[in-house]
């Protein structure tokens, strides 16, 4: 009775890890796939914004703490065209008290963090999984292939093992390129961010300045 209860949780795990074979297979190549946009959409983010941003902050700084025109100044600026709408934003309510300001330069701070964490996601997720079902890729055709070398069959054997080792490959492909992108997108977002909370503060001191 116990070796017949074996027996068939043994069929169903089996069966289990038969049904997920195609399922793990188009996963792994969708993540190919979202690898290869994400390297895309890196190259046409460096394209169009990276290459682009071109500031010397101190210079701009002094610039901003003593034009007369604000507004203009954040807009011939080199940054981000997010970051002037921002800039423009705090610099737009002169009226608002101290407190109002430093809470709306914290909320247009958290805005951009909130943003970059989200495009950050999708890599670190492709990162994550990918390797995961790049062994289940790997383990998967394992079973008919152990079966087929007890049977003497070395071109199921052989089949199998080549599944297993491609299925691994991609799954190790699509997560270095995630993770390549992640973290070359860290160190771009952690240095328009450091930027952007100085500029925030400087309009801050200014309007401080105007006030007093």
């Amino acid at each position: 009775m116990n070796t017949e209860h074996i027996f068939n949780v043994s069929d169903i795990l089996r069966a289990v890890a038969n049904g997920m074979y195609y399922p793990v297979i188009v996963i792994l190549i969708v993540f190919l796939l979202g690898a290869v946009a994400l390297l895309g959409w890196v190259v046409a983010e460096y394209a169009t914004e990276r290459r682009h941003m071109k500031i010397h902050l101190p210079r701009l700084l002094e610039e901003l703490q003593h034009t007369g025109d604000l507004k203009s100044a954040i807009e011939q600026s080199g940054l981000l065209r997010r970051q002037k709408d921002a800039l423009i934003e705090l610099a737009s309510h002169p009226d608002f008290s101290a407190e109002l300001r430093e809470a709306l330069a914290i909320r247009l701070i958290d805005g951009e963090q909130d943003r970059y964490d989200r495009i950050v996601r999708w890599s670190e997720l492709l990162a994550r999984l990918a390797p995961m079902f790049g062994l289940l890729g790997t383990l998967i055709p394992l079973g008919p292939g152990i079966i087929a070398l007890g049977q003497g069959d070395t071109f199921t054997l052989s089949s199998s093992m080549l599944t297993a080792f491609d299925t691994t490959v991609a799954g190790l492909l699509a997560a270095a390129v995630a993770t390549v992108i992640s973290s070359v997108r860290k160190a771009w977002y952690k240095e328009y961010m450091s930027v952007f909370e100085v500029l925030c503060q400087c309009i801050l001191d200014r309007e401080k300045e105007a006030a007093a």
